[in-house]
Parts: structure tokens; C-alpha cells; sequence
């Protein structure tokens, strides 16, 4: 799971960081709002950890935008204020969750893990499309007519799970590469190709219909059968 950790406190940023990889999560940072935005209009993240006080835009008017152009990423709001009145303004721009600062580690990991719930996996902790499903406990793609399955590394893995949270949708080379290898890791067009012969193998082997179909000049996209 990718997270945008937004804080400008250093030394917040930097704990809270290695506290989050220790969990294996993957963690980019930014320090104030107006590059926060910009990130989050990537599409790459699956939660957002919001500071309310930043730079260039507040927390606030930032989870504002982003509502207001549709993205529905999960949003953890930090602050170190703990009134009432300020709790509900930050639900109310739109933010999923609230917590105030100073926090334990414990409960910051436990609303983490409620919003990753919420996200594109249903309740039994499996993402379908078509006739395949991905199982997040053991990291296998599974074909749902035949119910054979395989073990995916971990890009394999991100690459259908990013594929199918965007179903319909044609994902440009740079959104999968920003994706799965991140902004800090400049990342070639070939690795790219690279993975995604890796993947259609196995669903190849799985015998699925489902398919990783590319869109000359653009990108890929998920289709199942004539679809």
C-alpha cells in the first residue's frame, strides 16, 4: 500500500516515515500544500496522511480540492489542534479520519490499516475483475471459473491491483511507472514493459480471459473476453 505522508515538521516527517516502511508500507513525502496537491492528482496513492498547518496551502483547502475534482482517496488529517469545532471542520472538507497530534504509534497504525479497509478490496480482503481476483493476504492472483491460482511478486502484484482499481480506464506508462516504482525512482518505459510481460504470463497461466490489452502510443488497459 502507497501512502503521500504530507508534513512540513522535519523531524515528524522523517519518524513517522520510517515508522511506516517498518510496517512496508511505501511512503513519499512532501512539506507543503501546493506540491501535495500535485501529488495527489497523480492518482498513485491508496491513503493520504494530511498535516492541517502548511505552507503554501492549508490541509484544508487541499482535501477541499481534491474533493471538489473527484478523488476519493482515503484522507488521515493530523493536527495539533484537538477542539471539537476544528475536528468536524476537517471531516467536513472532506477528510475520512482525525487524528491529533501529539499521537501513539499504535493508534496511527490502527486508523491506517480501518482506511486501507475502506479502500478498493472488498470485505473478504479480495479485488476482482472479470474472471480473475487478487487475494491480498498471500499476494496470489486467482482465475474465479477454473480457481486456479498463482503467486505474484510484488510489482505483478501492485501492477493488477492498480489496473483493476482504475477498470475502464486506459493507464498511461508514466502513471504505472509513478506508481509502482514512485516519484523518487526514475523508473524506465522498459521496466514497465518488462513487468507487464511478467504479469500477462500469469494470467496466462491461470488460464484467465482476463487480459492486459496495450493501446498503441497511450498505455494499458484491463479487458475480459471482447470487453
Amino acid at each position: 500500500m502507497k501512502i503521500l505522508l504530507v508534513e512540513d515538521e522535519k523531524r515528524m516527517a522523517q519518524a513517522l516515515t520510517e515508522i511506516l516502511r517498518l510496517e512496508s508500507y511505501e511512503v513519499d513525502c512532501c512539506e507543503d500544500g501546493i506540491s501535495a496537491a500535485a501529488h495527489i492528482e497523480s492518482g498513485t496513492y491508496d491513503i493520504i496522511i494530511l498535516d492541517v498547518m502548511l505552507p503554501g496551502k492549508s490541509g484544508l483547502d487541499v482535501v477541499k480540492e481534491t474533493r471538489g475534482k473527484g478523488i476519493k482517496t482515503p484522507v488521515l488529517m493530523l493536527t495539533a489542534r484537538s477542539g471539537l469545532g476544528d475536528k468536524v471542520e476537517g471531516l467536513d472538507s472532506g477528510a475520512d479520519d482525525y487524528l491529533t497530534k501529539p499521537f501513539m504509534t499504535e493508534e496511527l497504525l490502527a486508523r491506517l490499516r480501518a482506511l486501507g479497509r475502506r479502500s478498493i478490496h472488498s470485505s473478504d480482503g479480495t479485488l476482482s475483475f472479470g474472471d480473475i481476483s487478487l487475494d491480498a493476504a498471500s499476494f496470489s492472483l486467482i482465475c474465479t471459473t477454473n480457481r486456479r491460482r498463482v503467486k505474484l511478486g510484488g510489482k505483478e502484484y501492485r501492477i493488477l491491483e492498480y489496473l483493476i482499481a482504475n477498470q475502464g480506464q486506459i493507464l498511461t506508462r508514466e502513471q504505472l511507472a509513478v506508481k509502482i516504482w514512485g516519484f523518487e525512482n526514475e523508473a524506465e518505459y522498459n521496466n514497465v514493459e518488462v513487468y507487464m510481460s511478467f504479469t500477462r504470463k500469469k494470467l496466462l497461466f491461470v488460464e484467465a480471459k482476463t487480459e492486459i490489452k496495450a493501446v498503441r502510443g497511450v498505455g494499458y488497459e484491463l479487458r475480459y473476453g471482447n470487453v
